[in-house]
């Protein structure tokens, strides 16, 4: 069945050069079944930003983690030319590797689950900022969102000169490291986030900046909808390979709802209209 969807998904769709494939994984809440002994499913998908399309999914293994189902998953892609980005349990050598020998790119969030090599990259940016970056070769961004009594700033900064970097020679074209942050106000409320990342792209804070935003957005494109439009948490099925092989079938049905340009409708409005009309149905069918 996977490879079957995998192969419609090739057929009917494109992946364009330079766009962002956000990888991620999500949990389907209520597919638990107690009496087998066995815990909720996980899943990870891999997401086309710009045609807005589930690529694939792989089924992580009760007693693994997402670190042993990104590298299936990506065998099955097609992601040359493309930008993968990853949260930072992807922030693994061998996948790094793997995306390259691929041929994409990679941005991937950098946390502490990578020790030295995150102690590195915060150290350089923090001597970095405290001397305004005076004789750094850098980068930097910045965007501005205001509405509804909130204003929120994201800057992005990247480096390219990584000699200090003790690891650097064991991740594949590592050529970037970056730092994104976020600062929200509301009214007299000020909180400030930073993220770290590494990347193969040269360093241009625009790009990377966008795909990390771009990454963000998996929350609200696929996964939101799932939750709020196909009711994924709530779904109780849970025997043997039906929770695995619903979440396929909930992501072909988004993807043919995507693809859909004849109305304005909302996904969950669209969802509706199949089930309720059948010419529609058929033309969903032939897209």
């Amino acid at each position: 069945m996977q490879n079957s969807f995998i192969s419609w998904v090739k057929s009917v769709s494109q992946v364009l050069k330079g766009e962002v494939v956000a990888i991620d994984g999500k949990t389907l809440r209520h597919s638990y079944d107690r009496g087998a002994d066995k815990g909720a499913i996980h899943m990870v998908s891999a997401w086309a930003s710009a045609n807005r399309l589930v690529l694939g999914q792989c089924k992580v293994d009760e007693k693994s983690n997402e670190i042993t189902a990104i590298p299936e998953l990506l065998k099955l892609l097609e992601i040359n030319g493309c930008i993968v980005t990853i949260d930072a349990m992807g922030c693994q050598k061998e996948i790094a590797s793997q995306i390259i020998e691929q041929g994409a790119d990679y941005v991937l969030a950098l946390k502490g689950n990578q020790g030295g090599l995150f102690d590195d990259v915060q150290w350089l940016f923090e001597q970095a900022i405290n001397t305004d970056f005076v004789d750094v070769d850098h980068d930097f961004c910045q965007s501005i969102d205001k509405g509804h009594g909130r204003l929120e700033i994201r800057r992005c900064w990247t480096l390219s000169n990584l000699d200090y970097l003790t690891q650097l020679p064991l991740w594949s074209r590592l050529q970037t490291i970056a730092l994104v942050q976020s600062e929200r106000r509301i009214n007299e409320k000020v909180s400030t986030e930073n993220r770290y990342y590494i990347s193969s792209l040269p360093s241009n804070a625009t790009v990377i900046a966008e795909a990390v935003r771009t990454h963000w957005s998996i929350e609200n494109s696929l996964h939101w909808v799932l939750d709020v439009s196909f009711h994924e948490d709530a779904s109780r099925i849970r025997k043997d390979h039906s929770p695995e092989n619903m979440a396929m079938l909930r992501h072909f049905a988004l993807n043919l709802l995507s693809r859909d340009k004849s109305s304005r409708f909302s996904m969950r409005a669209k969802r509706n209209k199949a089930a309720w009309d059948l010419p529609y149905l058929i033309h969903l069918l032939n897209l």
